[in-house]
């Protein structure tokens, strides 16, 4: 971006085409019809700042064209060594290229900043807190929680490329009437009862079967209380007793099964690459969420029919009406999300507090952002929502490949199973087999979910988001394995010349040097899908410059300067896929 005497900013843009250059601007196009309005006066002088500042003389162009004409004369006069030429097309765009100096010295850059390139200090000194994933206990880990994960993990990460400290939360309903129904099924039935104390014995294993059984028993809990008045009745007593624990018999079975449940989401977040740093529990936050509420009645908040509401509507028309407090005095999402929040901030007080969750939740987070804004400003002032679709199967049926329904557990353990088969036949050992079923499988997933903008529904395609070949993870995973395995060939190969450089720019050395660009654009929009796009692209763009040079020969005059192009494109990928969640496998 540039600015024109502190009037205008203008962006820099790439060309879809990179023959048409590697930046272009309407600056031109902006400037010439400012001063065909009169605006000349609002521009304070007749300076132009693009790489500098230039005196563009008395605005007598004709059009737009011959305004950028004036610019490029201006620039040449003291031509930056970066840039190669420049040229105006169409009505007015100024095309600029870069030198041959200017790709060198990218490369040069990211062999010397390694893990580092790509990261800048937008957020130096700053904290961000980002809340993801954010299963129940007592119910199955499903699709969206899985959508979560990845999405709240890449952005974590990007959080992390911008220089802040990252803290990364999971909020969890560990009570409610969901919790309600799975114990209401467990306690009909005596054999539920006895596997749920058979999960208990410590064995990791155990966990995900257990965890597994109670999300069953969570299914059939919430289908009695939809169907039978007497069952919702004793469902209602259930939840009263949960939040007060007056049941001896009720709280050990609420006990058990949140360990096993909590057990087996830790085995989730293990195979995904996520460790969090802050657990929030609804039972926690319901007491200070209610407190805030019964405190702010008759001033925030209002009596209704026994239940204690928001009118939101009142402070903006586009929002509606929520209960915070329900009628049998127990406190809603809402008044645990104003508990949360609280807690968020009295214990690590971040400069800005992302949260990600399905977008079916955007409208009810918009009402309790409201309160929030009335009672602290301040607070909401810091906080951020992130919403995503739903993931849908191609085939349209949500069942897994072994019949289930297809929960986030099951659709990342079938991804791995079709890695296991693909693989089956190469030549890894056992444990090389499995870390790559679970390393491809994993990017499989992530970079189904990741590569689509926020917002709209992801359409998951098993056999699509496998492949070797085309738009995937494992696509991706690939290829930087093979460039990998050219620097570990050349290690054995005498590089006697070939110290040369060549005058020609291939397309992946016009690409790689964006990174960094890519990673500030994800950041400023958290949008996780730029940086997949760009993963993609220059991949493309490696494959060409992989399939018309052969790099390893004692005949190519350009061999250093192509290993590190490639160590280059290496280590672009190891850092963009890390910020995607995804890690590269030493064998594929």
């Amino acid at each position: 971006m540039f600015n024109i005497d502190k009037e205008f900013v203008v962006d820099l843009e790439h060309p879809a085409d990179l023959k048409n250059g590697d930046y272009s601007s309407n600056i031109a196009m902006i400037f010439f019809s400012s001063v065909r309005q009169d605006t000349r006066k609002n521009i304070g002088s007749d300076n132009i700042n693009i790489f500098g500042s230039y005196n563009l003389g008395n605005y007598d162009w004709k059009n737009p064209r011959e305004c950028a004409e004036s610019i490029k004369s201006e620039i040449l006069k003291d031509k930056p060594i970066f840039l190669e030429k420049i040229e105006v097309a169409g009505a007015g765009f100024i095309n600029f290229y870069l030198s041959r100096e200017f790709f060198t010295e990218s490369i040069n850059e990211i062999l010397k900043e390694k893990e580092n390139f790509g990261k800048n200090k937008i957020l130096d000194g700053k904290k961000v807190m980002v809340e993801y994933t954010q299963p129940n206990p007592f119910k199955p880990f499903h699709i969206g929680h899985l959508m979560s994960n990845a999405i709240g993990e890449s952005i974590s990460r990007i959080v992390e490329a911008t220089g802040a400290k990252t803290v990364r939360a999971n909020y969890q309903g560990d009570v409610g009437p969901h919790v309600a129904k799975a114990i209401y099924e467990i306690m009909k039935n005596p054999l539920c009862i006895e596997k749920l104390h058979r999960g208990n014995d410590g064995k990791e294993n155990l966990a995900s079967a257990q965890a597994h059984h109670i999300g069953e028993c969570y299914v059939k809990g919430n289908d009695a209380y939809e169907t039978n008045e007497t069952a919702k009745r004793e469902i209602d007593e259930i939840n009263k007793k949960i939040y007060n624990r007056s049941d001896e018999k009720i709280n050990e079975i609420y006990d058990i099964g949140r360990k096993v449940t909590l057990k087996a989401f830790e085995e989730i977040y293990k195979i995904l690459g996520t460790k969090f740093d802050e657990y929030f529990f609804e039972s926690e936050m319901a007491k200070i969420g209610q407190k805030i509420v019964e405190e702010n009645t008759d001033k925030v908040f209002e009596k209704s029919d026994g239940a204690i509401v928001f009118h939101a509507e009142k402070y903006d028309p586009k929002l509606h009406t929520r209960v915070f407090i329900n009628s049998q005095g127990l406190p809603t999402y809402e008044a645990k999300e104003l508990g949360l929040n609280e807690t968020k901030f009295t214990k690590e007080n971040p400069d800005l507090s992302i949260v990600t969750t399905a977008i079916e939740q955007a409208e009810y987070m918009k009402v309790v952002q409201k309160a929030l804004e009335i009672m602290k400003p301040e607070m909401a002032k810091r906080m951020k929502h992130v919403t995503h679709g739903m993931m849908r199967l191609v085939t349209g049926k949500m069942s897994s490949r072994k019949g289930n329904v297809v929960t986030g557990e099951s659709l990342l353990h079938d991804s791995m199973e079709i890695i296991r088969e693909k693989i089956k036949e190469r030549e890894f050992t056992d444990e090389e087999k499995e870390n790559i079923a679970r390393l491809v499988g994993v990017a499989a997933l992530k970079y189904s979910i990741l590569k689509s903008s926020l917002g709209g529904d992801i359409i998951y395609d098993f056999e699509k988001s496998i492949s070797f070949e085309g738009d995937s993870g494992p696509y991706l995973q690939y290829t930087a394995v093979r460039a990998n395995s050219i620097l570990i060939k050349a290690k054995e190969f005498k590089i006697e010349a070939g110290k040369e450089i060549p005058t020609e720019i291939t397309e992946l050395e016009k690409i790689i040097y964006q990174f960094p660009e890519v990673v500030e654009r994800a950041y400023y929009s958290l949008e996780p899908h730029h940086i997949a796009t760009y993963l993609t692209e220059l991949t493309s763009a490696f494959n060409t410059f992989y399939g018309n040079t052969k790099i390893l020969n004692v005949e190519n005059k350009y061999i250093s300067y192509h290993l590190n192009l490639v160590k280059a494109y290496y280590q672009t990928m190891q850092n963009g896929l890390w910020l995607l969640g995804i890690q590269i496998p030493e064998k594929m």
